[in-house]
């Protein structure tokens, strides 16, 4: 068991992703009656915090107990990316946050998915740096507070705080974690820059 357990977790993340996926497309007013709204939501909002736990969990058991295997390595950046993908359309669904900043986000998570290809072809291992630990860890909590909103009906369009609208704060969240996320993708690029740029015979960089 323990030995399969980081990609049981990843495996799971997907199942989960994809449940969360059908549970918030069917907790809308227009599909169901209202008393089944909240439960619907909760239901999905607690699988993306469990899913988002087994992005944490799966990585650092499959490094601490050294069971590193190839599966996992395919499958544990494509499950961040349905995650973070999924996740992100059910927000701009529900006018969470503008489609753009969806749209800037994933295209920085498929761009360095892209490079980290690349570099698995040339023997090179791409691990993610402090910034790009920022981003994942503002993304997280950009989702957990969208998540608890939307399950509460919490409007953040219309609430004030402190004669502010909260949206113009979450706004400006939003554009503080979508500045992360490019200029660590960028950071990632320019470290790596020989990976694509280099037209010679291909070296493995140590």
């Amino acid at each position: 068991m323990r030995k399969n357990l980081p990609n049981i977790l990843t495996v799971s993340r997907i199942v989960m992703v994809m449940i969360f996926v059908v549970l918030a497309t069917l907790a809308n007013h227009a599909y169901l009656s209202e008393e089944w709204i909240f439960p619907l939501r909760l239901g999905a909002y607690i699988l993306a915090i469990l899913a988002g736990t087994t992005d944490l969990l799966d990585g650092h058991l499959a490094r601490r107990w050294n069971q590193i295997t190839d599966f996992g390595a395919l499958m544990d950046p494509l499950a961040d990316k349905i995650f973070v993908t999924a996740t992100m359309l059910i927000a701009v669904e529900y006018r969470l946050m503008p489609a753009w900043i969806a749209v800037a986000v994933l295209c920085r998570e498929f761009m360095v998915t892209g490079l980290r290809t690349l570099a698995a072809k040339k023997q090179v291992v791409i691990s993610a740096d402090r910034w790009g630990k920022l981003k994942t860890a503002l993304q997280m909590v950009m989702l957990a507070i969208a998540g608890a909103s939307w399950v509460w009906e919490f409007d953040l369009h219309s609430a004030k705080w402190f004669g502010v609208r909260l949206w113009y704060v979450w706004i400006a969240y939003l554009c503080g974690i979508v500045l992360v996320t490019v200029l660590s993708g960028l950071g990632y690029f320019i470290r790596y820059r020989d990976l694509f740029l280099h037209t010679g015979d291909d070296k493995s960089e140590k």
